[in-house]
């Protein structure tokens, strides 16, 4: 089983690997390091194993040249520009600081005619450095101007280049546009090959080439290896993770070159399955294995943290939660700027980083609005936590904004509310809106729109068991456990390896466990 992450922040992957093992199967999960060190740990019966990854090709080989027709005076690429700058104040500096020494042996009496010929010396060095100032002034602005201008890839020249190797390699343009995928490939490749697996499980887009080109090698080599390719989102209609313009059209073209190498295809929704179908002319529908928690989460057990104690509230404080992936594209701050129009509720932002720059500005506006004190930003929990955690909240929130994968699917957070019985608070992209409103476990309000979602909260907090009733509805939470769906991944499994699983040695009782949760696979991400 194959990842691009660190493996403690994916819910999805570390439930595969834990039911797949239980099922009897063999699995050997290969993760990204976070720090460049091998280490070995287990989920249930299943082996993690974190691989250094090397990113020396993040860089493009533009980015090592100079550009001497699009700006001829730009320093060469690397410390020279800020090199020189600081160089050039420090001499301007120094015969500023010798001025005011003979200003001050003036003053203490030095001969005059010798202040004089001292200054007189100092005529010629501070001409020279002036211009030579600015002549480096010029040269490293020109340096700026063609990071920025590398950085952005707007001009027509740029977009001619990425026009031009798309025309003239096809989907195999993304080893031009995006080389920073190999070092996935000279990381994990090797180690897929002295394992000998049988079965490839690759997760997302960027572990799908290095599953491919494994298995293409293991059948030069005589194994009749299968690959399975778990599609957690529609690669076109994410909003890019990176700023590169190059970048997203690598990513699609690499996934359109390797997706016919797959034996069998996972997704996370029947919209998202009918959809890879049809834009990659799959020979069969993927198979729908939603992110759901597992019945195991739904137990109260005294070792969870208690949310409310975390922020610091008694339990009749109106408390809202958001729990996952946080960036702009996640509309979290639609439940800062509502929050002088609510009052005394408070929220709850559940997130991987709580002091990374995305929380901290909504932290700092927060601060603008005087709420900063009913605002709590919050580390993960390890997910088999996770439903307990949030369960003492009064709603769960989902404030997404369309984007066209945000559209397809019931995502992670959306279970894990439901599972923790809170009234929901979604924005109405198409998929999830549409369910909530046909249960009418929560309140749909116009993405965006901070009046809308204010009236939302309202509306929930006002009859909370109205909308915590819906969950007494037979069969509709045992539908949302990934008991149910971990029966599809072994169902696929079996089918493609038909002899069945491998016995495995059981670990002793409380054997390796799961870190902390990410709500959405590949911080991702969306």
């Amino acid at each position: 089983m194959l990842v691009d992450n660190t493996v403690h922040g994916d819910s999805r992957v570390q439930k595969s690997a834990r039911a797949a093992a239980a099922a009897g199967w063999e699995v050997i999960l290969l993760g990204r390091s976070p720090d460049r060190k091998e280490r070995t740990w287990h989920i249930g019966a299943a082996e993690v194993r974190h691989l250094p990854v090397p990113r020396p090709l993040m860089k493009r080989r533009y980015e090592f040249r100079r550009a001497p027709l699009r700006r001829p005076l730009a320093y060469p690429p690397g410390p020279l520009a800020g090199y020189r700058r600081q160089r050039m104040k420090a001499w301007r500096a120094e015969l500023a600081q010798r001025g005011k020494a003979l200003q001050l042996e003036a003053a203490q009496g030095r001969p005059k005619w010798s202040v004089l010929a001292a200054r007189a010396r100092l005529v010629v060095p501070r001409i020279a450095a002036r211009v030579l100032s600015r002549w480096v002034t010029l040269r490293a602005r020109q340096s700026d101007a063609l990071k920025r201008r590398r950085a952005e890839l707007d001009s027509p020249f740029d977009r001619f280049v990425l026009r031009f190797w798309q025309s003239l390699l096809g989907d195999r343009a993304w080893r031009r546009l995006d080389p920073h995928l190999w070092d996935y490939e000279l990381a994990y490749g090797k180690v897929i090959d002295e394992l000998r697996p049988d079965l490839i499980h690759a997760n997302d887009f960027r572990m799908l080439g290095v599953g491919a080109r494994a298995t293409v090698r293991a059948r030069a080599a005589g194994r009749p290896v299968k690959l399975v390719w778990d599609a957690h989102e529609f690669l076109p209609g994410i909003k890019p993770w990176n700023d590169n313009p190059r970048w997203h059209p690598a990513q699609c073209a690499h996934e359109r070159e390797y997706a016919p190498y797959a034996d069998a295809v996972l997704t996370v929704s029947e919209t998202l399955a009918d959809m890879l179908a049809e834009h990659h002319g799959l020979r069969e529908r993927p198979d729908v294995m939603l992110n759901a928690p597992e019945q195991a989460e739904t137990v109260s057990r005294p070792d969870v943290p208690d949310l409310r104690d975390l922020c610091g509230i008694g339990p009749d404080v109106p408390l809202v939660v958001y729990s996952g992936a946080a960036a702009p594209q996640r509309g979290l701050d639609i439940m800062i700027e509502a929050l002088p129009g609510l009052a005394g509720v408070h929220v709850a932002l559940v997130v991987l980083k709580p002091d990374g720059e995305y929380v901290s500005g909504l932290l700092d506006r927060a601060a603008e609005l005087g709420v900063a004190d009913r605002v709590h930003a919050l580390p993960y929990v390890p997910y088999d936590q996770v439903v307990q955690f949030l369960s003492a909240a009064d709603a769960g929130v989902i404030p997404i904004h369309h984007w066209p994968n945000h559209e397809i699917a019931l995502i992670t957070k959306f279970f894990e509310y439901s599972h923790a019985r809170l009234p929901l608070v979604v924005s109405d992209v198409k998929t999830m809106a549409g369910v909530t409103r046909s249960t009418g476990q929560g309140e749909v309000f116009t993405a965006e729109d901070v009046d809308d979602y204010a009236r939302a909260v309202r509306a929930v907090l006002a009859d909370p068991e109205r909308y915590r009733a819906v969950y007494d509805t037979p069969g509709l939470l045992d539908g949302w456990t990934w008991e149910s769906q971990a029966e599809v991944l072994d169902r696929v499994y079996a089918r493609l390896l038909q002899a069945g699983p491998r016995p495995v040695t059981e670990l002793p009782p409380g054997a390796g466990q799961g870190g902390p949760r990410e709500t959405e696979a590949a911080e991702a991400a969306l």
